[in-house]
């Protein structure tokens, strides 16, 4: 039950924080939004940093946790990456609440506490990845490339994707805004393009 009540308490605040940043949210409509008490929001996270700190780690250390244990299996690496790639690209688009929270802090001009915080969370997933595709250099399954910009072309091709979605549809000819579009077109297309690219860049022919 207490688990239960908290993961109430995480998804109501991860919708709320989507839709009006974390300034524009308070605790009290946190607690409205899950159903419980304030008392009881307080008691398990302390305070609204608390409940952001805890949203952050919860999405982020999940995605670890996925990475983590792909990375170690016994396949090859570019196997590996393959699997990291998939999951990636699953997740991209399974959840809009998480994605705005993130990019309206790291687009904030000034770095604050709560952006220093989501960037450390963000590359020790970032770091998963690495490692992969590093193992994959180290044993020969791939050429010698830059692994760090490597990474950025994975990752920023997700970004340019959600964060210009208007420009993204009209290149794409595709409405990144529906769903349905987005499961049965888009992330196909992204992760058959992913792939195609990091097959050319890192494999030895």
């Amino acid at each position: 039950m207490k688990e239960e009540k908290k993961d109430q308490i995480l998804i109501a605040a991860e919708k709320l924080f989507s839709q009006s940043g974390f300034d524009g949210t308070s605790t009290r409509a946190i607690a409205n939004e899950a159903g419980v008490n304030l008392a009881m929001l307080n008691y398990y996270f302390g305070s609204k940093d608390g409940v952001y700190n805890a949203v952050v780690e919860k999405r982020l250390g999940d995605f670890r946790q996925i990475l983590s244990s792909i990375s170690e299996e016994n396949i090859s690496s570019w196997d590996k990456l393959k699997k990291c790639v998939d999951v990636y690209a699953d997740r991209i688009f399974n959840n809009n609440c998480w994605h705005k929270i993130i990019q309206r802090e790291l687009s904030l001009e000034s770095r604050t506490e709560k952006s220093d915080f989501i960037i450390d969370q963000l590359m020790k997933n970032v770091n998963e990845i690495q490692k992969v595709i590093q193992e994959g250099v180290t044993n020969g399954t791939f050429r010698e490339v830059d692994t760090e910009l490597t990474v950025a072309t994975i990752f920023g091709t997700k970004y340019y994707l959600l964060n210009a979605s208007v420009l993204a549809s009209k290149l794409l000819n595709a409405d990144l805004k529906d769903h349905q579009v987005l499961e049965e077109q888009v992330k196909p297309r992204l992760k058959r393009h992913l792939l195609d690219l990091l097959s050319a860049h890192l494999r030895r022919l």
